[in-house]
């Protein structure tokens, strides 16, 4: 047969030019290392390895599952006959739709010459072919019996083929091999043969970097007693298909494992950090994939474990900011604050577990008791012990669900629930934190996300998303009990507290009403306040800056924190003190006793004094202002009526007003039956209002002292503008009629 085989046939990896390739996110990881691990060496060799991709000038192809394609099967010929049948001219070619599975070549017509599957374990060799004289784009594959045949409609779909069939050929070779290891050198090199393959192939599907690492994870999976080093030389071979492609939910477990027992190794250090940059980077949703979360967690902890401790991590989360002041990508945040959030509930699990009787996130997730196997929940019994025990709280499960605490508690709030944590920390105002004894693993956990928070609020750009994903305060009960948890996150409300956006700081209060928020939590006589009121003075002082709802806040701060405002104030605390003015000045407390023991508070303290003889002072200047004829200058709101001038004017005395603004009102010339009650008015501004002649004709008659009157944009006619002429002449002669003749 004249077949000519194609120069880019053979096996497939001399099809492109090698090219070196190093992924932006595979840097040296956060700059300076801990002295102990300057001089580590892996016996693997430098995790950072030359990757032979395509050539920029390469064709890309996507990898085919199926498609419709002519089938010719020649098998060897032994006769003159049979090689006269077998010439290229005297083919008989099938139509067949075949399949690419991923172990065999099939069709969805087995006839014929596709009348057995063919196993790609069967096939020697493929090429591509091509005739001297005929257009037709040929696959040639191999096999002990013959040759099969497969015929393309052009070029490019012929080459697609033979790059599809050769990625599955040794994708299914690579799965037996791996499958059934024998020696781990060997393994080893086919590992690092199966990524060369896969980042040297001219296929552009996600598929083709993921079949490689679902064939690794398989194998880590189910050989789980290997050496560290082989831990370490296994990664380091597949480092470069995690440049761009996350781990699957197998090789998490084993990269998991690898940061437990070896967090000091540099792999961590040198191929862990790319990876888990991309999730933070690119993840959208760790409940889809919880397994990656729980890899960058105990990544970070890892990062933890080393010779400098937390500088390393803050340098990690520098470094998934950026330098600029703008952090590049939207993902970061939320991923960040999602690991830090399960991190801190991990350390609780047990502590929730034995005292609510209720399922773990592993039974959770692997669905293995069921709901109705649990026992009732046990409500929380907070006890005092005996003197001379030191002043502790103990912690006590009871099972009482006819508790009449309980009870009443369940009527107070409308509905049957139970009594929960925070509840029981309420009931004595001595009672405020619990002892909580973590292990010290957990504590460890607790620290260092903790201190991300703290540096997650330290980022400008960061602080109102961060507000908002902390605002329903997203923690379990028994860690808003812990006094250590609530020490540290109380920086980050601080820096909440300082910031002057409203959109940051407005995140201290509860998100819903009825629900407490950051607000309520560290006041003076909340669970998480260490501080006698200092932070909840702050949070006072930067809300009540802001320009919205003053009086309604005013008015919950008379509700429910009223006592904590006024023992601040006593203590001198002048934000409290201006509160208290505030209260008094706006007519906030209804009950006279209660206004006599602010007034007793503010009067104990010299700044209280001070600012209250200044309220009484104004107030006193107001009464005598208003006593003595009201203001001299007043301007109405724009859109206002008549009825809100008269209403305005009936509510005192206007006898010194000598300018009123009434422009861009909607008052007409009904309202001069208002103005001609103001006898001083010198600077009347109607502009832009529905002022008629009417109205000014009652003007001209009645007010002799104007002096300055504005009608721009008014309906006045040349008729009210005669009238108004006429008054001021006879005025004038008024004026005149006592001069006498020299």
């Amino acid at each position: 047969m004249d077949f000519n085989s194609s120069s880019s046939g053979g096996g497939g990896n001399e099809l492109h030019n090698n090219q070196f390739y190093q992924c932006e996110e595979n840097k040296p990881l956060l700059g300076e290392m801990s002295e102990g691990n300057k001089n580590a060496k892996l016996g693997a060799g430098p995790c950072k390895r030359s990757l032979h991709l395509c050539g920029s000038s390469g064709m890309r192809y996507k990898l085919l599952h199926e498609g419709d394609i002519q089938v010719c099967v020649v098998k060897h010929p032994r006769t003159f006959l049979s090689k006269i049948l077998t010439y290229k001219f005297l083919r008989r070619w099938e139509p067949h739709h075949l399949t690419l599975t991923d172990s065999s070549l099939t069709s969805a017509t087995p006839t014929g010459y596709m009348e057995t599957s063919l196993s790609y374990s069967s096939i020697e060799d493929l090429q591509l072919l091509s005739w001297d004289n005929a257009p037709k784009y040929c696959v040639q594959l191999s096999f002990p019996g013959g040759t099969v045949l497969l015929q393309a409609a052009n070029s490019y779909l012929r080459d697609q083929w033979f790059h599809s069939l050769q990625w599955k050929k040794k994708t299914y070779k690579y799965r037996k091999v791996l499958n059934n290891p024998s020696r781990w050198d060997v393994v080893l090199k086919e590992i690092r043969a199966l990524v060369d393959m896969a980042l040297t192939s001219p296929l552009q599907d996600e598929s083709i970097h993921q079949a490689p690492l679902h064939i690794i994870s398989t194998l880590l999976a189910e050989n789980s007693n290997l050496s560290a080093q082989d831990h370490e030389n296994i990664i380091v071979a597949i480092a470069p298909l995690l440049e761009n492609n996350h781990p699957p939910p197998d090789l998490c477990e084993f990269f998991c494992k690898h940061c437990r027992e070896r967090p000091r190794s540099m792999v961590v250090i040198e191929v862990f950090t790319p990876v888990v940059q991309r999730i933070l980077k690119h993840n959208m949703d760790f409940g889809k994939c919880p397994r990656l979360r729980l890899f960058t967690h105990e990544y970070i902890l890892a990062l933890n474990e080393l010779n400098a401790g937390m500088e390393v991590v803050k340098k990690f989360v520098h470094s998934m900011h950026g330098p600029t002041g703008q952090c590049p990508h939207p993902r970061v945040l939320p991923n960040l604050v999602a690991v830090c959030l399960a991190a801190i509930y991990s350390c609780y699990e047990e502590f929730i577990n034995s005292r609510d009787n209720s399922p773990s996130l592993k039974e959770i997730r692997n669905g293995c008791q069921q709901q109705n196997d649990r026992k009732p929940s046990m409500p929380l019994r907070l006890l005092r012990p005996e003197p001379p025990t030191p002043p502790e709280i103990l912690v006590e499960l009871e099972r009482n669900n006819n508790s009449a605490n309980t009870r009443r508690k369940g009527n107070q709030s409308g509905g049957d629930s139970e009594l929960n944590l925070i509840d029981c920390l309420l009931v004595s105002p001595a009672i405020n934190t619990l002892s909580i004894q973590l292990p010290a693993q957990a504590d460890r956990v607790l620290g260092c996300f903790a201190l991300i928070l703290q540096m997650l609020s330290d980022y400008d750009d960061w602080r109102p998303a961060l507000a908002s994903l902390l605002q329903p305060i997203p923690f379990p009960k028994e860690a808003l009990a812990h006094a250590k948890f609530t020490k540290e996150l109380k920086y980050v409300i601080q820096r909440f507290a300082e910031d002057p956006r409203q959109e940051v700081h407005s995140c201290l209060l509860s998100v819903r009403s009825g629900k407490d928020g950051w607000f309520q939590l560290y006041s003076p006589g909340g669970m998480a306040c260490d501080d006698d009121g200092e932070l909840f003075a702050s949070m006072v002082h930067i809300l009540m800056g802001s320009c919205y709802k003053t009086k309604k806040f005013l008015l919950s701060l008379a509700e429910n924190k009223l006592g904590p405002c006024m023992l601040l104030a006593l203590r001198g605390n002048q934000t409290m003190v201006e509160i208290l003015c505030l209260m008094l000045e706006y007519n906030i407390i209804d009950n006279k006793d209660t206004q006599l023991q602010i007034i007793s508070t503010l009067e104990s303290t010299q700044v209280g004094f001070r600012m209250y003889e200044q309220l009484c002072d104004r107030q006193r200047e107001l009464k005598e202002l208003q006593r003595k004829g009201g203001p001299t200058r007043l301007t109405l709101p724009s859109k206002s009526t008549d009825a809100d001038l008269a209403r305005l004017l009936s509510s005192g005395s206007f006898g010194n007003l000598e300018n009123l603004s009434l422009a861009f009102t909607n008052v007409t010339s009904a309202c001069a039956e208002q103005l001609i009650k103001l006898p001083s008015l010198k600077q009347l501004n109607l502009w832009s209002t529905q002022f008629g002649d009417a109205g000014l004709r009652l003007l001209s008659e009645h007010l002799a002292c104007l002096q300055v009157l504005n009608l721009c944009e008014t309906p006045v006619t040349d008729s009210g503008l005669l009238a108004l002429k006429i008054s001021s002449i006879k005025q004038i002669l008024a004026k005149m009629k006592n001069l006498k003749n020299d």
